[in-house]
C-alpha cells in the first residue's frame, strides 16, 4: 500500500515539473516562423528590415529571413538588435523597441530547433497578420505626399553643404497632422534630415525658388546652420533607425493653409555619383485637436573637445516660458557622441534625470517617446548634458589629435537636444514664447 502511495506522488511531481514556467520546452512544439517569429518581427523589426527602409536586409518572409537565423540569434542574445540606447530605469516609453525576455528566448529557441517554417492557414486564431508595410510606409496611408520636385545630385566624395529646399503644399486650408514620415529616396547617402513649416509671410530663406535646392547666406557653415531656422516649428526629424512621428488621439502638429516644408538635408556622400528624391507622407487627424504639438531644442554651439579627451562634458539649459507638456526626446551628436541625458532642474537644483542615452549610437539615431506625459510649470529649468569621446579608444573617431568644434558634418560635432511638447492648440510657437510673428 505504501508502495502504491509513493508511486502516485512521483507521477504528480513528474507532471508537475513538465508543468513548471521555463519547461514547457519539453512538452510544446518547437517554434516555427509563421506561428511565434513573425509577429516578433513584424513588431519590433520590420519597421527598419523591410525594402527601402535602413536595415540591410528584409525580414518580411520567411524565404527573406532563413538565411539570416544564425545572426538574429546572436543578436538578440547579446541585445545588439534591435536598437534600443535608454538607460534602463528611465522612462518607460512608448516606442521601447528592446525585446523581452520570453521573446528572445522565442527567437533563440526557433534558430536552434532548426529554424522551421511551419504552416497556418490565414484567418487561423494562431496566424500572425499580414504584414502591414503597405506602399512602402510605415504609417497609415498618407492623406498627403510631398516631394521634392527634382533629385538632388550628389557627387562622389568630399563634403555637402546642408541643403535646403522650399517645397508648397498646396494646402488651401489648415491641416493637423497625425502622422509624418520622410522617405528618403536613397537612404544610403540621407545623413539626416529636417523638416521644417514655413508659415506664409515667413522671412526666412527669401531668397530660395521653390523645388530648387538652396545653400543659406553665411561666412561659415556654422552660420549657415543657425540662419533663421530655429525660429520656424518642425514638421518632423529624419534619422537612420529613427521610427515615424505618430501622435495619439487629440494631439497633432499644425500646418497652416498655404505654408510650405523646406527640407533641410544633410547628405553622406558614398564613393560614387548618386542622387536623392525625398518625401514625406502625412496622415491628417479626423477632428480638431485639443492640443499642438511643437518641438522645441536646446544646443550649445560653442564648445571646443580637447585632443584626446575620452570624456568631454558639454551642457545646455533653459527654461519653458508657459505651461507645457513633455512628450518626447531626441538626442542628437556626431561620431564622438558617448552619451547624452536629459534633467528637469528641481526648485531646490536637484537634477530629476528623465533620459540617458548610453551608449548614443551615431549610425541608429532613436526618438525616445514617455509613456505617460509629463506635465510641466512656466519657468521649468530643462538641462542637455552630453559626453563625448575624443580619445583613439573610440573606433568611430575621425582624428583624436584634432580639437573638434561645432559643425554640420560628420568630423564636425553637434549638441542639439530635440524634445516635443503640447500646448493648447491656439497657440504657435512664436506665441509661446511670448513673441511676435
Amino acid at each position: 500500500m505504501t508502495r502504491v502511495i509513493r508511486m502516485k506522488i512521483a507521477r504528480q511531481f513528474l507532471i508537475f515539473l513538465l508543468c513548471k514556467p521555463g519547461m514547457v520546452a519539453t512538452t510544446h512544439e518547437s517554434p516555427t516562423f509563421y506561428r511565434d517569429v513573425r509577429p516578433i518581427l513584424q513588431m519590433r523589426c520590420q519597421e527598419c528590415h523591410q525594402p527601402g527602409q535602413i536595415a540591410p536586409m528584409p525580414f518580411l518572409t520567411y524565404k527573406q529571413t532563413r538565411p539570416w537565423a544564425k545572426a538574429i540569434r546572436e543578436a538578440v542574445l547579446i541585445k545588439k538588435m534591435p536598437p534600443w540606447f535608454a538607460e534602463p530605469g528611465f522612462g518607460p516609453f512608448t516606442n521601447d523597441r528592446s525585446l523581452s525576455k520570453q521573446e528572445i528566448q522565442t527567437l533563440v529557441a526557433w534558430v536552434e530547433s532548426g529554424a522551421a517554417e511551419g504552416h497556418l492557414a490565414e484567418g487561423h486564431p494562431k496566424a500572425a497578420p499580414a504584414p502591414r508595410w503597405e506602399g512602402g510606409w510605415n504609417i497609415a496611408r498618407p492623406d498627403s505626399v510631398v516631394e521634392m520636385p527634382i533629385a538632388f545630385r550628389l557627387p562622389a566624395k568630399g563634403d555637402v553643404d546642408y541643403q535646403y529646399i522650399v517645397v508648397p503644399t498646396g494646402f488651401t486650408e489648415d491641416k493637423w497632422v497625425q502622422m509624418a514620415e520622410l522617405r528618403p529616396g536613397n537612404p544610403a547617402v540621407v545623413h539626416h534630415a529636417v523638416v521644417y513649416i514655413r508659415e506664409p509671410g515667413s522671412s526666412w530663406l527669401p531668397d530660395a525658388k521653390p523645388g530648387i535646392p538652396y545653400v543659406p547666406p553665411g561666412r561659415t557653415a556654422r552660420e549657415r546652420l543657425l540662419n533663421g531656422s530655429t525660429t520656424n516649428d518642425i514638421l518632423m526629424v529624419y534619422a537612420p533607425g529613427n521610427i515615424p512621428e505618430k501622435w495619439a488621439a487629440g494631439l497633432a502638429k499644425f500646418i497652416k493653409a498655404g505654408s510650405d516644408l523646406v527640407f533641410q538635408m544633410h547628405y553622406t556622400p558614398k564613393g560614387h555619383v548618386t542622387s536623392d528624391q525625398s518625401r514625406v507622407g502625412m496622415v491628417f487627424a479626423r477632428a480638431t485637436p485639443g492640443r499642438r504639438v511643437i518641438t522645441l531644442q536646446l544646443g550649445n554651439d560653442r564648445f571646443v573637445i580637447p585632443p584626446g579627451d575620452p570624456n568631454h562634458r558639454v551642457e545646455a539649459w533653459g527654461a519653458l516660458p508657459n505651461d507645457a507638456t513633455l512628450l518626447s526626446f531626441f538626442p542628437h551628436m556626431h561620431l564622438r557622441g558617448k552619451s547624452f541625458e536629459y534633467n528637469i532642474i528641481e526648485p531646490d537644483n536637484r537634477r530629476r534625470t528623465l533620459l540617458r542615452v548610453q551608449p548614443y549610437n551615431f549610425h541608429w539615431q532613436l526618438s525616445y517617446r514617455l509613456n505617460q506625459p509629463l506635465p510641466l510649470k512656466a519657468g521649468t529649468k530643462i538641462e542637455c548634458v552630453a559626453y563625448y569621446d575624443n580619445s583613439r579608444n573610440n573606433p568611430n573617431n575621425p582624428d583624436p589629435e584634432e580639437a573638434v568644434r561645432f559643425g554640420p558634418q560628420s568630423w564636425e560635432e553637434m549638441m542639439i537636444g530635440f524634445f516635443d511638447v503640447a500646448i493648447d492648440a491656439h497657440l504657435d510657437k512664436q506665441a509661446f514664447f511670448g513673441r511676435r510673428p
